[in-house]
């Protein structure tokens, strides 16, 4: 026994030398500094070339058709130093949720330093936080009471498919007995149910917000846009299928003409207000695109509509599909401001790719004088803007 427990005790001093020795230089990626500035690291003693690519560097803007608008930045070159340590460090950052890659030469990979990264349709980024302001500090887990979000089924008869969303609820849900209201929450082509609560940091935003009293307590429907998924990929009866921005049906009417199942089975599911005054709906990119037509094919159902960088006319003509979602849109939307909406609402960058789409529609409205809230932020087509828009959306809901 005593010969055993010596060979253990050997075993494990060997693990932990294993753990602690051999690894070269012991550094941290990324590695905030107080004055915000970040270091990134990557080891690779043997890489010929090391560069970085993130939404940190200022973009380049690029002309088209007589507009600016936003692209990535060119990647910079890391360092190395004598023991193969390449790093880079950036200029003072300001507070916010950044996505980055390193590039080994020429192969894009995330952070092997850094455990926190995030998919975003087909790519892997790795993430990082830098809070200090009061809207990025929004973003962050505060200790506040904290919502619950879930992954659950329905049945969609309309799609012929069981299908996934995910749903917040606000804290106390499980106990209060109360109803609450609803904000179904869209996302952009290629996104998911999952997109929203990952890369729209929309639970963090939420439990913040009603913490400070700024927000009413409310559910968070995040739906699947592409209609012909059951959920997200690798999620699903069809394994680990590749992810792709080209599915089929989503911009064609068949997600908008479905749309009532979740609704049906929202209501049907939980302790929700079920009338106009108490729904909201409102998305991002195809997820604006499919709230206006929701709303006015439907103009008894939601009393707030929210549009963050609609894709406006950007349908995909089908003969197989249901145009009659698309035809007299004019004509719909009138009919929706006939019946006063408690609010309609657009936000968009200033070069954003979509925004002289989104100028058409606010033409039209002015001509109309339809009642609307418009902002106006810098940048483009972005999470960075999608997740101020629901920072600000949402405090205006069910007041």
């Amino acid at each position: 026994m005593i010969v055993a427990a010596l060979c253990l005790m050997g075993m494990a001093a060997n693990a932990q030398q294993n753990l602690s020795w051999g690894q070269g230089p012991q550094v941290a990626s990324p590695d905030v500094h107080a004055d915000n500035t970040v270091t990134f690291n990557l080891i690779a003693p043997e890489a010929q070339k090391v560069q970085i690519t993130g939404d940190f560097l200022p973009s380049k803007k690029v002309e088209f058709g007589g507009n600016t608008y936003d692209a990535p930045a060119d990647p910079v070159d890391l360092v190395k130093d004598d023991k193969g340590v390449w790093s880079f460090t950036t200029e003072p950052l300001k507070p916010e949720l950044y996505t980055y890659n390193m590039i080994v030469d020429g192969v894009k990979i995330i952070d092997p330093l850094n455990v926190y990264n995030i998919r975003d349709i087909n790519n892997l980024f790795s993430v990082l936080l830098i809070g200090g302001d009061t809207r990025t500090d929004l973003y962050k887990v505060n200790k506040v009471a904290h919502g619950t979000v879930s992954k659950i089924w329905y049945e969609s008869p309309t799609a012929g498919l069981t299908r996934r969303v995910t749903v917040y609820t606000p804290a106390g849900y499980e106990t209060s007995g109360k109803e609450y209201p609803v904000l179904y929450l869209l996302h952009g082509i290629g996104g998911d149910e999952n997109a929203w609560s990952e890369l729209g940091r929309a639970a963090q935003i939420l439990d913040n917000l009603i913490a400070q009293g700024k927000a009413e307590p409310m559910l968070v429907v995040m739906t699947n846009g592409n209609i012909s998924q059951e959920a997200c990929p690798g999620e699903t009866s069809e394994g680990f299928k590749v992810p792709t921005m080209m599915l089929p049906k989503t911009m064609e009417g068949s997600f908008e003409t479905a749309f009532p199942d979740v609704v049906k089975f929202i209501e049907k599911t939980y302790r929700v207000k079920k009338d106009k005054a108490h729904r909201a709906i409102a998305g991002l990119s195809m997820g604006g695109f499919h709230s206006l037509f929701i709303s006015i094919n439907n103009p008894d159902l939601f009393g707030y509509v929210g549009l963050f960088s609609a894709a406006v006319d950007q349908n995909q003509p089908d003969p197989n599909g249901h145009p009659e979602i698309y035809a007299d849109r004019n004509a719909k939307i009138d009919n929706l401001f006939a019946k006063n909406p408690n609010l309609f609402w657009i936000g968009i960058g200033k070069t954003d790719f979509l925004i002289k789409n989104n100028n058409d529609l606010r033409a039209y409205l002015d001509s109309k004088n339809h009642k609307y809230t418009y902002l106006e932020t810098e940048g483009g087509h972005i999470w960075r803007n999608w997740r101020i828009y629901l920072s600000e959306f949402t405090p205006l809901l069910f007041k």
